[in-house]
């Protein structure tokens, strides 16, 4: 049974920004985690223009009781430099979507993205420990997965972005931190026992499919990171051909618990 929200003079608030963000479904999902466990905190949408993120940024950080920050699209890179401290993986990724500040009122970064679609993936019995994947998608979120891919110890991965700089920046930045197990991939998934998309592609109808999928196996395993429709065509292409799937509503619940984890830790972190 759902637990009421608590809102009082001692309600601590998370905005999640972004541009727009009328298409965010998280506020209501980790507000009532946060009622469940007896938390006195709500997370609430903000509609932040990229021209007016900084100030913005000094605002809040004027804000007693908001602790912490959900980061959206397009503001997880911008973010990232306004932060005083970021985790290896948001450093890896050259963005953030959560920040939290410290004792010092500094801003703490991280990119809980990668943790989240692996959590999700791992939810579904697969695991990537000394298996070779494929990633479609390079930019913030597709970064944190690629790096959490390897930090939970695939064999290899390889990479496949229409933004050629952008893969080739990334290729370089993780095999700084995983050396040897990193190249350019391309849309052809045989011979990977991961195949996931971090790219929108599937979000509109006509989108084309991120990666051949005429060439999947049943042996395979396929992720996606898009949430509507609820079986994006990646997924019920994979389905098709007896692959085990993750669709991007399983990453969303999985990464929904650990962001709402972080928020109500932030209070405690603020406070010593």
């Amino acid at each position: 049974m759902s637990q009421l929200l608590r809102i009082d003079g001692e309600t601590a608030i998370f905005p999640i920004i972004g541009h727009p963000i009328g298409q965010v479904k998280s506020p209501t999902s980790l507000s009532q985690i946060m009622a469940e466990r007896g938390y006195n905190g709500m997370v609430v949408p903000m509609h932040v223009l990229p021209a007016d993120l900084p100030d913005w940024l000094e605002q809040a950080g004027k804000v007693r009781n908001c602790p912490g920050i959900v980061v959206t699209v397009p503001h997880k890179g911008p973010c990232l430099d306004f932060c005083a401290r970021v985790t290896a993986r948001a450093r890896a990724a050259e963005a953030v979507n959560i920040m939290i500040r410290d004792h010092r009122g500094d801003w703490i970064g991280d990119a809980t993205d990668g943790q989240g679609h692996m959590d999700g993936v791992r939810a579904e019995g697969f695991d990537v420990s000394g298996k070779p994947a494929l990633l479609v998608g390079t930019g913030g979120a597709g970064a944190a997965i690629a790096y959490e891919i390897l930090a939970r110890g695939a064999s290899e991965l390889a990479l496949h972005d229409i933004d050629t700089a952008r893969r080739d920046a990334l290729v370089t930045r993780l095999d700084a931190a995983f050396p040897g197990r990193v190249r350019i991939g391309d849309t052809d998934p045989r011979g990977f026992a991961l195949v996931a998309n971090a790219t929108p592609l599937g979000m509109r109808e006509g989108d084309p499919l991120p990666v051949r999928t005429e060439l999947l196996t049943p042996d395979q395993f396929v992720s996606d990171v898009v949430t509507r429709p609820a079986i994006p065509p990646l997924i019920a292409q994979a389905r098709a051909r007896g692959c085990a799937t993750m669709p991007g509503s399983a990453m969303f619940e999985a990464q929904a618990v650990l962001l709402a984890e972080l928020l109500m830790r932030s209070r405690k972190i603020a406070l010593d």
